[in-house]
């Protein structure tokens, strides 16, 4: 996925190179029969360094391109996604294009949010329910019998390559991808957090990948709705004692990146659904304290809830900048309003800039309270709050 990279003048190998000089003339290009060509020259470099297994080179390219040429760097970054995701395959003599996928699910509880293997009556369910709601009618699917926590995805480009053409072997020989639980890193815990599955599919080359790709109308909206109506009860036994929310399946980067963007508002609600229950207060009585924390640039936005007497804060949400947006874009304005439509009415949006630090003891984020101070949140106890069951 596309993310911020910090500046690096170390000497870079002739592939790297040879990447930068190709991404910068395909970003330059003055026509599609010249982007074409492009593409080509950088396909072959990139299929050759996943070969390879040389992420050093790909990030190297990347690095350097961030620095010097932002159109270029994100035209690269996009062809080294694509290859990432996605290949052509033969099996018995025909050509199938793969596509690996990913379908994110939102999720909080008060407890752990689990990540495990998921039974196979389960996985079988699911597939069932991907291929009948969301997948086109003649494509292959194989997942992977894990629910991922974004800790435990792959962490490169090559790792993500590695999982494709596993799981696009899986999907032509009809079988699943059975994960090693023993080896998966522990994961953090969040109040609120993004669970995945992962899978690839595949289709006869150049046939529909997507139910929306098909010729009866359907839309990516009419889809999400099934998925949700259909698949969500079957994922009910893998998520015991939270609250979640499916979103859409969808190319493996480009569902990442969707999950990252609608898990900001709903860890706002969900932190208010929290706050609500453990309190035994009505959303009404909070107030919100929303400050930006500043690094080289802007890179996020802070949010406290606090009881609207004193300067403590009882829980903090982090919002992070995405994509494109940057100081100029009215973040804290689309913060305020998720926070008044979750019910809060007090909202207090703090001018001054805050260093992006975090506690030294413990790294937890900092946030910001009602008189402009970073503080830890920290819950009152549970003698002075009122118990009452969260679902």
């Amino acid at each position: 996925m596309k993310r911020s990279r910090f500046s690096s003048r170390k000497r870079i190998s002739a592939d790297a190179s040879e990447l930068g000089r190709l991404a910068i003339g395909l970003a330059e290009s003055g026509s599609k029969l010249e982007d074409f060509f492009w593409q080509g020259r950088l396909a072959e470099i990139v299929d050759k360094l996943f070969h390879e297994g040389s992420e050093d080179d790909l990030s190297s390219a990347l690095d350097r391109l961030f620095d010097t040429h932002p159109m270029a760097h994100d035209d690269l970054a996009d062809i080294i996604e694509s290859h990432a995701e996605s290949c052509v395959m033969l099996d018995r003599q025909r050509e199938f294009d793969v596509l690996l996928f990913a379908a994110p699910l939102l999720a909080w509880s008060r407890f752990s949010i689990p990540t495990a293997t998921i039974p196979k009556a389960t996985l079988q369910n699911l597939k069932v329910q991907l291929g009948a709601h969301l997948f086109a009618h003649d494509a292959h699917i194989a997942l992977a019998d894990y629910l991922y926590s974004p800790d435990q995805l792959p962490h490169s480009f090559v790792d993500t390559w590695q999982l494709m053409r596993h799981l696009g072997r899986c999907a032509l020989a009809g079988e699943n991808l059975c994960i090693d639980a023993s080896v998966m890193p522990e994961t953090n815990r969040f109040l609120s957090d993004t669970r995945y599955l992962v899978g690839a599919l595949t289709v006869s080359r150049g046939q529909p990948l997507f139910r929306w790709n098909e010729p009866d109308r359907s839309t990516r909206e009419s889809v999400l709705k099934e998925w949700v109506r259909q698949g969500g009860p079957v994922l009910e036994p893998l998520l015991t004692g939270c609250a979640y929310q499916p979103l859409l399946a969808d190319a493996y980067h480009a569902a990442c990146r969707a999950a990252d963007s609608a898990s900001r508002p709903y860890s706002l609600n969900a932190s208010v659904s929290f706050l609500q229950s453990t309190l035994g207060q009505p959303a009404e009585e909070l107030r919100a304290v929303i400050g930006a924390f500043h690094d080289k640039r802007l890179e996020e936005y802070r949010v406290s809830f606090c009881p609207q007497s004193g300067d403590g804060v009882y829980h903090g949400v982090v919002w992070p900048l995405l994509g494109i947006e940057d100081e100029s874009s009215d973040v804290a304005s689309e913060i305020e309003t998720v926070l008044r439509k979750a019910g809060v009415t007090e909202i207090v949006a703090l001018d001054q800039q805050f260093p992006y630090e975090f506690c030294d003891d413990c790294g937890a984020p900092l946030y910001p309270n009602v008189e402009g101070d970073t503080v830890h949140a920290e819950m009152p106890e549970p003698a002075t709050v009122s118990s009452q069951s969260l679902h």
